[in-house]
């Protein structure tokens, strides 16, 4: 774009040279202010040429959109209401998720697409795409029951991009975007929560640490198997603190809708054996870096202590009465807060677009030397 610019300069002799450069000079400000600048800085010579992104609803930019057979969807209003252009796209949540703001954060660019995204881009490719699917978890059964794309699914989905990204860029580059860029898993909400408390289909075979060393086990071999595949900067993100969720809260905290001790506490399981294997990948997989990323700490702080962070509601979402609302119960027909800002939740499951930006940035700043 820059040595365009210089080759349609007129002569220095021009009567039009002094406005004709003013016009290309703001012209060329105007284009590089448009690019995503980066808010994370990555150390010299260190390059992120993509994110690619597995997990659930929390992550998902719209892949569950044309599944009919799911009801984990939401690409309807008032879902995206803060979004660009207030459309629903099928991101759970009021405006951008967390797969956006990690790639905006890292100025690769402004959203991460969905890769079963029919108006998907081939130049989306070569800079990362999202994988999630609402409603999946590290146990199929949970899949299976919300009809959601399984992570073995994702999976598939992933060996498809690679053949795609090969035939665009070629081996050699795609080996060297698999190998730098930033892989992001984010699951266990549903598993927790809905196949084994809710459902208690699993409380038949499992007690509750069997049953958090299944999900760790599945964990395990997605990593292995995306580490066969070329992966080698892996994110992995702690389970949050899914008894303190406004539906978890109505379903089973009791008049008074308190946190949800039992859920939490099987979380918090979880993420100490998930934490301990992904230490014994890292040491088993040459040359690769498999971070585990506390985010439960940092969102619970945020619901308990919303008022610390100018939040006025921490226990209800902003649609509906915001205590059981979320996808389809989450539609125009039932009212919305008036300012989304003053909420931690947007529906009874998903974090507003506001807490998601409190917990990214510095999420990202505090790990992103531990992929490196």
């Amino acid at each position: 774009m820059i040595i365009l610019l210089l080759l349609k300069l007129p002569s220095f002799s021009s009567p039009y040279f002094l406005p004709s450069l003013l016009l290309r000079f703001i012209l060329l400000l105007l284009f590089v202010s448009c690019k995503t600048k980066a808010v994370v800085k990555l150390p010299p010579n260190v390059s992120v040429p993509a994110v690619l992104v597995f997990g659930d609803s929390i992550m998902d930019t719209g892949n569950n959109n044309n599944n009919l057979l799911t009801t984990a969807r939401c690409n309807f209003p008032p879902y995206g209401q803060d979004f660009e252009g207030g459309i629903p796209t099928g991101r759970f949540g009021n405006g951008k998720v967390p797969s956006d703001l990690i790639v905006e954060e890292l100025g690769i660019k402004e959203l991460l697409p969905a890769y079963l995204d029919p108006n998907l881009k081939s130049s989306d490719l070569a800079t990362g795409v999202c994988f999630a699917s609402g409603g999946a978890g590290y146990d199929p059964l949970t899949s299976q029951l919300a009809s959601a794309i399984p992570l073995s699914g994702q999976l598939d989905l992933f060996k498809e991009y690679i053949g795609k990204l090969k035939g665009l860029v070629g081996e050699d580059r795609t080996n060297f975007i698999l190998a730098n860029s930033l892989f992001f898993l984010v699951l266990g909400s549903n598993d927790i929560s809905n196949t084994y408390f809710l459902s208690r289909v699993r409380q038949l075979q499992y007690d509750v640490p069997s049953y958090t060393d299944l999900m760790v086990r599945s964990a395990s071999n997605f990593l292995k198997e995306i580490y066969q595949l070329g992966a080698r900067r892996i994110g992995v993100f702690s389970a949050p603190p899914i008894g303190c969720v406004p539906f978890q809260r109505t379903a089973a905290g009791g008049i008074e809708r308190k946190c949800v001790a039992q859920y939490n506490d099987a979380i918090e399981l979880f993420n100490s054996k998930l934490s301990n294997e992904l230490d014994s990948l890292n040491q088993n997989f040459p040359n690769s870096r498999i971070v585990y990323i506390d985010v439960y700490n940092p969102l619970l702080d945020i619901i308990v202590n919303y008022q610390n962070y100018g939040y006025k509601v921490g226990n209800r979402g902003c649609c509906g009465t915001g205590t059981v609302e979320v996808v389809f119960l989450c539609n125009l027909l039932v009212p919305r807060c008036p300012n989304v800002l003053e909420y931690v939740f947007w529906d009874s499951f998903h974090p507003s677009e506001s807490v998601y930006r409190k917990l990214v940035a510095p999420i990202l700043r505090k790990y992103m030397y531990d992929f490196i």
